[in-house]
C-alpha cells in the first residue's frame, strides 16, 4: 500500500503538481517548465562548476559530469515509465549514446596513433633538435606557435599544445614570463590551427561527422584561424626579452636522444588512417569512424611486425640492461606493444566527453536545446547568435555548446556553420578554462602558467577573435 502510494505521489512532487507535461504515445514530453527539468539543469550547472574548479579542488573533471548525466537520465527514465512511454526515453539515450561511441573510438584511435609516436620517441627527437638549435626565447616563442598552429591540424590541439608546453618546459623553466607568455600563445596557436581541420579539435570532428559540412570545405578557416593567431602572437612578441635560455646538463643529454625504430613508419599509417577515415566518408558514404577503426588494424599489424623485429634485436638480457642504461644505443629495439599505447590514452578526457554528451543529450530531450533555439535564434540574426555561443564557449567548453548547436540542428547555409565552427573552435582561447588545451597546459605547467595570467591577455585574444571573424565573413562571403 504504501509503495503504491509513493508511485503516485512521487511523481507529481518532482513535477510541480500542476506543472506535469501530458503526451500521447510516441511523443516527447516537454519538460522545461517543470520541477524535475529545473533540477537537471541545477544538476549540470553544478557538475560544470566543479569541472572549471578542478584545478583548485584536484577532482578529476569526468567525476561530476558522469554523475550529473546519471542522474538526470535516471530522472528522464522514471517520469517516461510513470506515462508508460519508457520505450522513448531508452531509445533517445541509445541515440544519445551512439553518438558519443562514434566520437569516442574515432578519438580512441587518434590518441593510439598520437602515444604511439611518443613510444618510439618522434616528439622527443624534435625537443631535443630545438634544444640543439639553441634559439632565442622570441625565436622558441614563434616557432612553438607557429609548429602548434600546424600540426594541430593533424594531431589535435590538445596534444600539440602538450607537446609545444613540454618543450618551452624543459628549455625555459628558470623564466615563469616568459613560459606563461609562451603557453598562452601554444594555446590560441592550437585551438586556432585545429578550428580548419576535422581532425583539429573535438568540434569540428563533431560537425564532420554529423555530416553539416564537407571534409574540403572546413579549409575556408585557414585564414581566419591564421588571423585569429597571428595578431595576439604578433602583440605579445614585443613583450620577450630576446636572450638565449641557460643550458643545464639534462639538455646536453636530450641532444642525443633520437627516434626508435617505426616512429616514421607509424607516423606514415597515421596519415594513411587519415586518408581511409577521408575517402570512407566522401566515397561511400560511411561514418568516419569506419576509416579510423581500420587504420587500428594498421597499427595492430605494424605493431606485431616490429614486436618481433624488436625481440629479434634484444639477443640477451645483458642488451637489454644496457639499453635501458644508455638510450643512445640505436641498433637495439625496446619491444613494441600497441596496448601499451591504448594504456595510456586520456580516459579521463574520453569519459568527461561521455559525460558531457548524455547531460546535454538529456536535456535537449526534456526540451531546453528547443526554448534554446527559439530564442537564440528566434530573437538574433544567426551571425549575431553563433558570435554569441563562440564567446559563451570561453566561459563553459566548446564541447556542450557545439553539441547543443547540433542537437538544436537548426538550418545554416555553409558559411554559417563554418562560423560557428570558428567561434566555438577559437572562442575558447580567450580564457584558459575555454578550451581543453588552456585546462591541460594549466596541469602541466603548474605555477607558471595560470588563470590571471591568460586572462591578463584576453583583450587581445578578443582582438584576434574579432578579426577572425572579420575574416571569414568577408573571404567566404558567397558560402553566408
Amino acid at each position: 500500500m504504501l509503495l503504491s502510494r509513493l508511485r503516485i505521489i512521487l511523481p507529481l512532487l518532482l513535477l510541480g503538481l500542476s506543472n506535469f507535461a501530458q503526451a500521447s504515445s510516441g511523443e516527447a514530453l516537454n519538460l522545461t517548465s517543470t520541477t524535475i527539468g529545473w533540477v537537471c539543469v541545477g544538476l549540470f550547472v553544478i557538475a560544470y562548476a566543479f569541472v572549471m574548479l578542478e584545478e583548485k579542488l584536484h577532482l578529476r573533471k569526468s567525476k561530476p559530469v558522469l554523475a550529473a548525466a546519471g542522474i538526470i537520465w535516471v530522472l528522464i527514465a522514471w517520469v517516461y515509465t510513470q506515462q508508460e512511454n519508457s520505450h522513448l526515453a531508452e531509445q533517445a539515450f541509445r541515440h544519445t549514446l551512439l553518438e558519443f561511441a562514434e566520437l569516442m573510438l574515432f578519438l580512441l584511435v587518434a590518441m593510439t596513433y598520437i602515444n604511439a609516436m611518443d613510444e618510439r620517441g618522434l616528439f622527443n627527437a624534435l625537443r631535443s633538435w630545438m634544444i640543439r638549435k639553441g634559439f632565442s626565447f622570441r625565436q622558441l616563442f614563434w616557432i612553438t606557435g607557429i609548429l602548434a598552429f600546424f600540426i594541430s591540424p593533424i594531431a589535435d590541439n590538445l596534444t600539440t599544445a602538450l607537446l609545444m608546453c613540454a618543450v618551452v618546459l624543459k628549455i625555459a623553466e628558470n623564466d615563469r614570463a616568459f613560459v606563461n607568455l609562451s603557453c598562452v600563445n601554444i594555446v590560441v596557436a592550437a585551438n586556432s590551427g585545429g578550428a580548419f581541420s576535422p581532425f583539429g579539435d573535438i568540434t569540428t570532428l563533431m560537425v564532420w561527422q554529423a555530416g553539416k559540412v564537407d571534409f574540403l570545405t572546413f579549409f575556408h578557416l585557414f585564414l581566419p584561424s591564421l588571423v585569429n593567431f597571428l595578431i595576439p602572437a604578433i602583440i605579445m612578441s614585443f613583450f620577450i626579452k630576446n636572450k638565449l635560455p641557460e643550458k643545464n646538463a639534462e639538455d646536453s643529454l636530450a641532444e642525443g636522444m633520437g627516434h626508435k625504430e617505426g616512429a616514421f613508419p607509424i607516423l606514415f599509417l597515421f596519415l594513411l588512417t587519415v586518408a581511409s577515415a577521408v575517402l570512407g566518408h566522401i566515397v561511400l558514404h560511411m561514418p568516419p569512424v569506419m576509416g579510423m577503426m581500420i587504420g587500428l588494424a594498421y597499427l595492430k599489424i605494424y605493431g606485431f611486425v616490429l614486436r618481433r623485429r624488436g625481440i629479434i634485436n634484444m639477443q640477451t638480457a645483458s642488451d637489454f640492461v644496457q639499453y635501458r642504461k644508455d638510450r643512445s644505443i640505436a641498433d637495439i629495439a625496446l619491444p613494441f606493444d600497441v596496448f601499451q599505447p591504448l594504456a595510456r590514452l586520456e580516459w579521463d578526457t574520453l569519459l568527461f566527453f561521455y559525460g558531457v554528451i548524455m547531460c546535454v543529450g538529456g536535456l535537449g530531450f526534456m526540451g531546453y536545446l528547443t526554448l534554446l533555439s527559439e530564442s537564440l535564434y528566434g530573437n538574433f540574426t544567426e551571425t549575431v547568435s553563433n558570435i554569441s555561443l563562440g564567446m559563451i564557449s570561453a566561459v563553459i567548453d566548446n564541447i556542450p555548446v557545439m553539441y547543443a548547436v547540433l542537437t538544436m540542428a537548426p538550418d545554416f547555409s555553409q558559411g554559417q556553420w563554418l562560423l560557428i565552427t570558428l567561434t566555438t573552435g577559437v572562442g575558447g582561447s580567450m580564457l584558459s578554462i575555454g578550451s581543453a588545451a588552456g585546462v591541460a597546459l594549466m596541469g602541466q605547467a603548474r605555477g607558471y602558467y595560470t588563470f590571471m595570467g591568460h586572462l591578463k591577455w584576453a583583450p587581445v585574444i578578443a582582438l584576434g577573435y574579432v578579426c577572425s571573424i572579420y575574416t571569414h565573413l568577408w573571404l567566404n562571403a558567397g558560402l553566408m
